[in-house]
């Protein structure tokens, strides 16, 4: 896929810096190519639900994000995304010591585009996913924005 901002690497990583809850999860951004991110979270007794396990409203915004930032390498400069919908698969129990979400652009339109991830841990390792999400992801222009 080609991005439509060459800079848009730069413009990634700035815009995942202002995510506080990123921030709050200890999770980092890695750009694989235009429309293929993945995020890194550790980790933390406080993320988790009465059996141990990371909750599943963790797991949902962890998928999420790596969503909106796979459709984001590929918008123009000037936009930005929001989700509008998504389905999320628990597959298993969100346990190990690090989780990966992996998000990959399936169809990147103009003003929606289409996005699966899904979310590792190597207490499974990378055949046996966490989770998995589809997400719907709007394209905002500046004027949407507000």
């Amino acid at each position: 896929m080609t991005p439509q901002d060459p800079d848009y690497e730069i413009r990634t990583h700035e815009s995942f810096g202002r995510q506080a809850v990123m921030h709050t999860l200890g999770a980092a951004l890695s750009i694989q190519e235009p429309g293929a991110v993945s995020i890194r979270f550790p980790f933390a007794p406080r993320y988790t639900q009465q059996n141990g396990y990371v909750h599943a409203g963790i797991v949902a915004t962890i998928l999420d994000s790596a969503c909106g930032y796979a459709a984001y390498t590929l918008m123009p400069p000037d936009a930005d995304v929001l989700t509008v919908e998504f389905k999320v698969n628990l597959l298993r129990p969100a346990k190990g010591d690090v989780f990966t979400a992996k998000a990959t652009v399936v169809k990147a339109g103009r003003t929606i585009s289409v996005v699966e991830a899904a979310l590792y841990s190597p207490e499974y390792g990378e055949q046996k996913p966490v989770a998995t999400m589809t997400a719907t992801i709007m394209t905002m222009g500046p004027s949407s924005q507000g």
